[in-house]
Parts: structure tokens; C-alpha cells; sequence
């Protein structure tokens, strides 16, 4: 099977998000055509992947502990209108828990390129100065949401001593303001994941992956 386009626009420019739109149609191994249909998905002016980095530190007990940042989530609050949720809900959050991320840059290229943009992030987002050459990349990249955009998350890990912490400098959008971390144990964080109080797909899997890595070890 191929794809066959007949048009490709990009739809709601000026933002930080547009809209690809794509009508097309399938055309199968023996010659016939589906019906025209139209895909949409997100795209970013600049950036296309993401990295993730779970940033911890080995405890005196032995123990494990990652740190998670709390920041603001504009489209959760607007964007999950109580009345059409499957399943109820609190009132809508303002302030979502997640690991470090950001958006790889066009000159971030490769293996070091992906460990210097984590670096970056780690400095900026949780206030930690570490060598590019210390993280460590946590398996292959996936796709969060393949359905609605063609970013792929790179993970991340890199361990820090919590005494070194800096005030977060942030990237100075307004959309970092208000935004604070704090340490959780690396197992109740996964278990917080299973009960709802952690919603973020990608914090989940990057504890997960950690832990494995870790238990590996």
C-alpha cells in the first residue's frame, strides 16, 4: 500500500503549533483507491523530538529518588471540558507533575547532540550543571501520540547530588512561571503513576526504564 496526496496545507500559523492537513487517499497493492479522506496532525515550526531526563541520586538508605517538576498546563485546564469526560475527574488542574523535557533543536544531531540538548534542559528546567557525557540514554525513542503528531521522546537519565541544586533559570516564556521541583521515592513514583496522582505518560515510562536500567546494574 501507498499513500496517494492530493493537497497538503498547513493550517493556523503564528503559533507555536500548526496544523498539517492532508487529503489524500490508500492506494492498495492491486491498483484500487479508498475512499478521499483527510489526516491531520501537529506540527512545530522547529523542533520535531523531544528528549526526557529522569535527573536522581542514590539515597544513603540505597534507595532512589527522582526528581519531578511541577508546571503550569494551560491545555489541560481549557482544553478537558468536565462535561465531556468518560470518566469524572477533579477540577481542572492548572499545574501538570512531569520529568525534565524539551524540545530538540534543529542542531542537536546524534547521540551527543540528544545528550547535550537533556544537559541543557537539566540546567535550565531543574537547576543542575552536568557534563553532557553523563547522561545516559535510556533505550530507543517512541511515540507518544502517533495518531496526532509525529514527535518522537528520546530518554534520558543522569545522576546529580541534590546539594548542587541551582535556582531554575527557566527558558523566560511565561508558561515556566510558578514552576517547582521536588524529590520522590523512584518506586513510589511509579506507584503514584498506577493511582492517578502522576498523569504523564512520558514521566512514567522514563521512571520505568530507569528502574529497569538500574535493577540491571
Amino acid at each position: 500500500m501507498r499513500f496517494e496526496i492530493e493537497s497538503d496545507e498547513i493550517v493556523g500559523t503564528g503559533g507555536f503549533l500548526t496544523l498539517r492537513r492532508l487529503r489524500m487517499r490508500n492506494r492498495r497493492d492491486d491498483g484500487s483507491l479508498s475512499a478521499r479522506y483527510v489526516c491531520d496532525f501537529v506540527v512545530r515550526p522547529y523542533g520535531l523530538d523531544a528528549v526526557v531526563v529522569v535527573v536522581w541520586h542514590r539515597r544513603a538508605d540505597g534507595g532512589v529518588s527522582v526528581l519531578v517538576r511541577d508546571g503550569l498546563r494551560p491545555a489541560l485546564f481549557f482544553g478537558r471540558d468536565p462535561t465531556t469526560l468518560p470518566i469524572a475527574e477533579a477540577a481542572p488542574r492548572m499545574m501538570l507533575t512531569e520529568l525534565v523535557a524539551g524540545i530538540i533543536e534543529e542542531g542537536d544531531r546524534g547521540l551527543e547532540g540528544v545528550r547535550a540538548r537533556a544537559a541543557a534542559e537539566v540546567l535550565e528546567e531543574a537547576g543542575f550543571a552536568v557534563d553532557a557525557a553523563a547522561v545516559e540514554v535510556l533505550g530507543a525513542g517512541s511515540f507518544p501520540s502517533a495518531g496526532s503528531m509525529p514527535e518522537k521522546f528520546h530518554y534520558t537519565a543522569v545522576e546529580v547530588d541534590p546539594a548542587a541544586q541551582q535556582p531554575l533559570g527557566g527558558d523566560g516564556s511565561p508558561m515556566e512561571e510558578g514552576a517547582v521541583t521536588r524529590w520522590l521515592d523512584l518506586d513510589e513514583a511509579i506507584a503514584a503513576c498506577l493511582r492517578g496522582e502522576l498523569e504523564d505518560t512520558k514521566t512514567e515510562l522514563g521512571l520505568r526504564r530507569l528502574r529497569d536500567r538500574l535493577g540491571a546494574r
